[in-house]
């Protein structure tokens, strides 16, 4: 047996064996989150309904604390980076009205 390969398996035999009475001492933690203090805008827009997906990963406070400036390109970008590299449960059919109701409630075409 190569002495690399000895070594290896014997300090994994060690530290295994070694890691076997913390394990048994692991403790569950529970964490409680704040409550929310911030709310999305209600509104009778369809994109209202749809950005309740959002809160699955983030509270709203992400939302309203985006720039007032973003435009749509922004938002879509937002809402597509939330979909795929974050896995957000949204409908892909859902993502227009979903941009659509957030630039026209905290982006630039929001009326003033």
């Amino acid at each position: 047996m190569h002495a690399f390969l000895r070594t290896t398996l014997l300090s994994a035999a060690v530290l295994g064996t070694g890691a076997a009475p913390l394990l048994a001492q692991a403790v569950t933690k529970t964490y409680q989150a704040p409550a929310d203090t911030v709310f999305l805008q209600p509104s009778a827009h369809p994109g209202f309904a749809k950005t309740a997906v959002c809160a699955a990963c983030h509270s709203a406070e992400y939302i309203v604390y985006q720039p007032p400036t973003a435009a749509r390109p922004y938002w879509e970008a937002m809402v597509k980076r939330m979909k795929n590299v974050f896995n957000a449960p949204i409908q892909e059919s859902d993502i227009p009205d979903i941009v659509d109701y957030l630039v026209k409630t905290y982006g630039n075409e929001r009326p003033r």
